[in-house]
């Protein structure tokens, strides 16, 4: 049975606008009850466009409003674990948007105190909801592409929207902490969350703003099991928003893009006359509208697990431990960058368990061969890649088909 919840939104900015717009136009009786904001400009104007019955500049007194039953993080980076912890011993449930901290340290503050306090928590890491990733997950537990070997996932776009994203000590690092969060997360819900993370490899640096974090990162993230994801992020694509996520197997693979091809394609020489969607950076031309951001960034899927696990006593797909290991592959990134070597993954507590298994399969034996590849030719024929078992030397045998 769905119970209607009164949700304090902290923060009236771009990320808890959207949360707010999602909220307000998905279950029907949920609703923000009361929104902080820093400004009281922005907090005003959020709670007149969205009927918020209560608006304040006062954190402590948005947290404990003795109405609301759910707190919504969706502020700065660097308040996210002192609005958790007041959250958490005000008895409320707890939701945190990405990431959960600026470091693993912080990560695990977080999760430490809502767990003390035994409040519920949910990771909003959106981009693991969209439909299309739903149902490539859900593939990929069913066993459609074997073994995981490989899994990357990109973001690049021209830049965040706002200033602090830009600042390094408010932000705890650059396009790596920002949406590098996304991409391992992506990668973890592919090769299986019991699979360890192990150590990365990374290259960050600052290719076109003159700012002190890296506005660019490539990393390679090692598994227990021996597969490996790769995260692309920029701050300085151009073009608008590219997410794509690959996804290659023993048996399969998986392509998804999320938002420059979603089906939706339009030539204008005047301008459509008025916003066309996230990270575009002009209305004229060929322009990539999208129908419905919030559905297409998963919101409002990520909102009705969190909400449904609260009322069914479960945990949501995505928990504060699951940011943690997150931030931990971050600062992993992070150090390698620095390093030029790979660095391993310092987590204080892993709850993966060991992985089941790894990669590498006996290979199917023939007249004494271990057998490599089997090819269809164009004439009809079949070729074998063929190894001797004995001397090691590799030969190819063609047959009739």
């Amino acid at each position: 049975m769905q119970t209607p919840h009164k949700i304090t939104m902290l923060g009236s900015g771009f990320i808890g606008r959207f949360y707010t717009a999602t909220l307000h136009g998905q279950r029907g009786a949920d609703r923000v009850h009361h929104v902080y904001s820093r400004r009281e400009e922005t907090a005003k104007t959020l709670a007149d466009e969205f009927d918020i019955p209560n608006w304040s500049t006062d954190m402590a007194a948005a947290i404990n409003d003795p109405e609301t039953d759910i707190v919504v993080i969706a502020l700065l980076n660097n308040l996210h674990q002192q609005a958790a912890e007041m959250a958490a011993a005000a008895g409320k449930a707890v939701l945190c948007t990405k990431p959960l901290g600026r470091t693993a340290a912080e990560a695990k503050a977080i999760l430490d105190a809502v767990e003390k306090a035994g409040v519920f928590h949910g990771y909003l890491e959106d981009l693991i909801y969209p439909p299309k990733t739903l149902k490539a997950i859900e593939s990929v537990k069913n066993g459609a592409l074997g073994k995981i070997l490989w899994v990357r996932s990109r973001e690049t776009h021209p830049g965040p929207h706002s200033d602090w994203f830009w600042d390094l000590e408010v932000a705890g690092g650059g396009a790596i902490v920002d949406m590098g969060c996304h991409c391992i997360e992506i990668i973890r819900n592919f090769v299986g969350k019991g699979n360890r993370p192990v150590e990365v490899m990374c290259w960050a640096d600052t290719l076109v703003h003159p700012i002190e974090a890296e506005d660019h990162g490539i990393a390679l993230i090692k598994f227990d099991s021996g597969a490996i994801g790769q995260l692309e992020v920029s701050w300085a694509f151009r073009g608008g928003m590219d997410l794509r996520d690959e996804i290659a197997g023993s048996e399969g693979t998986i392509w998804l893009n999320h938002w420059l091809r979603t089906g939706f394609e339009m030539f204008t020489a005047v301008g459509q006359g008025g916003y066309v969607a996230e990270k575009a950076e002009g209305d004229t031309g060929w322009l990539f509208p999208v129908g419905d951001e919030e559905g297409e960034l998963g919101y409002p899927l990520m909102f009705a697990d969190m909400f449904n696990a609260i009322d069914e006593g479960r945990e949501p797909m995505e928990t504060f431990y699951d940011g943690y290991v997150v931030n931990a592959v971050v600062d992993a990134c992070y150090n390698s960058a620095k390093s030029k070597q790979w660095e391993p993954v310092e987590l204080a507590e892993w709850r993966g368990g060991e992985t089941s298994e790894t990669l590498g399969t006996a290979a199917e034996e023939i007249d004494g061969h271990l057998l490599i590849k089997r090819e269809l030719l164009p004439d009809g024929r079949t070729k074998l890649i063929l190894k001797n078992k004995d001397n090691g030397q590799i030969i190819e045998r063609v047959a009739e088909g």
